[in-house]
């Protein structure tokens, strides 16, 4: 029982649970950039360079024989690819640059000198007696 509940403890960390959230919205996400690509941005660009549908972009190695399919290098279902990747890729930099500049407007820096008590002026944060009025604080 004690490797089960090892397991249970295992599974339910923040860290593994958030690393499964992300790979299924990732997931997600590739779909929807994928359709993005094949759907909506390939067919203009097909059709501005002259009606052509770049999923049939391939070099035939081989014809078809009778009882083997054709052997073809698919290079528009490359390219295809190449755009999904390219078009994730600058999401995700876009999106970790944003939590960055959020992260870094969060944190205030330390501060380095505080005000004496007795004459008011700045002073280092480390003293232990105002160099001005000579009090302890």
């Amino acid at each position: 029982m004690s490797m089960l509940n090892e397991f249970k403890n295992f599974a339910m960390r923040g860290n593994v649970v958030d690393m499964a959230v992300g790979v299924i919205i990732g997931a997600a996400f590739g779909k929807i950039v994928s359709s993005l690509v094949n759907d909506i941005l390939m067919p203009p660009i097909g059709l501005l360079m002259g009606g052509m549908d770049f999923s049939d972009i391939a070099v035939t190695l081989k014809a078809a024989e009778a009882g083997s399919a054709a052997v073809k290098i698919n290079a528009g279902l490359f390219i295809n690819a190449v755009l999904d990747f390219i078009i994730v890729a600058f999401t995700i930099f876009m999106m970790i640059k944003q939590m960055n500049r959020l992260l870094s407007k969060s944190t205030p820096p330390a501060p380095v000198s505080q005000e004496c008590p007795r004459c008011i002026s700045a002073i280092s944060i480390k003293a232990t007696r105002c160099p001005h009025c000579t009090s302890e604080i």
